[in-house]
């Protein structure tokens, strides 16, 4: 009696045993069938975080903290993107690795589908040296900062994940209603708050702006135009100091990413604040920690606006 109880006993053990690691396995083939996708700027992968949710398995190819116009992707990480599912890149000259680099996976090159802003013949002359990091390009990448054209990437964005995982599109197709939705009160508030200012010109270390000071009606003095990485003359210098004292600017940003020694001088020596403008290229590592998203991120910009502005 007493050894049939033992056998029942170890037979129930086994089973329990191996009912775990059956499940295990299950969940681990599950979490194995989701499709990689993976996505350069913060903004792109923030489409593909609220709209595909949790039913793909999103690789940063830009990691967090890392300044997207002097990224490398090492060998591992392209190694690592040839296992993708699809992968989704900003374009207009952003990623100029990209064009180096033979993709065996679907992409999108995000940039095409959306309206990119052209410089100015006066833009293209912002500064007068020339080296190696200047970017001497006649199109503006930094196109998320428009509402309108994110509208446009979210859309493009979603038709490519329901052609990776058609079962999702009643959930992709709401999800991409609230995040545009999420957009046009977005630019509701831009509009509502950066209508009545007192000033016009926003200076800034690196001119990541033009988007949102076209659609919203001001200027941007920069430093280095386009190029964040550049090492501005001292011509640059002066002009900027000139625009400060002449508009009564009362505030300088510049970027986590970007070399602001000079920035911050020329702020000591006007006696006016220096603060941080996020582009959304991408974010730090304490930005990702907080979780912050898009729109968080694009709500505190707008109020350190309004304060540089001086605005109602």
């Amino acid at each position: 009696m007493k050894n049939i109880k033992l056998v029942l006993v170890l037979l129930v053990l086994f089973l329990a045993v191996l009912f775990i690691f059956t499940n295990n396995d299950t969940a681990e083939k599950n979490q194995q069938k989701k499709p990689v996708v993976a996505v350069t700027t913060f903004a792109l992968y923030d489409i593909v975080k609220h709209v595909a949710q949790d039913t793909v398995e999103i690789v940063n190819i830009l990691p967090f903290g890392v300044d997207p116009h002097s990224f490398e992707p090492t060998p591992q990480l392209m190694a690592k993107l040839e296992k993708a599912s699809l992968v989704i890149y900003s374009g207009a000259g952003l990623e100029p690795w990209v064009g180096s680099f033979e993709f065996k996976v679907p992409t999108l090159n995000v940039s095409k589908y959306v309206e990119l802003r052209h410089l100015d013949a006066d833009e293209h002359e912002l500064h007068d040296h020339h080296d190696k990091q200047c970017i001497h390009n006649s199109t503006d990448p930094h196109y998320w900062l428009d509402f309108a054209n994110m509208q446009k990437a979210t859309k493009v964005i979603t038709e490519a994940l329901i052609k990776l995982q058609p079962q999702y599109e009643k959930l992709y197709r709401e999800n991409e209603a609230k995040y545009i939705k999420m957009l046009q009160n977005l630019d509701k508030l831009y509009k509502e708050n950066l209508r009545e200012c007192k000033l016009d010109t926003v200076v800034t270390s690196h001119n990541a702006l033009g988007y949102l000071s076209r659609r919203y009606g001001f200027h941007v003095e920069s430093l280095t135009g386009l190029s964040p990485e550049a090492e501005p003359s001292a011509k640059d210098v002066s002009r900027i100091m000139k625009e400060v004292q002449k508009d009564g600017i009362s505030t300088i940003f510049f970027e986590n990413f970007v070399n602001d020694s000079v920035i911050k001088r020329i702020a000591a020596d006007t006696h006016i604040a220096l603060d941080v403008f996020q582009p959304l290229g991408n974010i730090t590592k304490d930005e990702a920690k907080a979780h912050l998203s898009y729109e968080d991120i694009m709500k505190r910009n707008l109020e350190k606006l309004k304060k540089a502005l001086d605005c109602k």
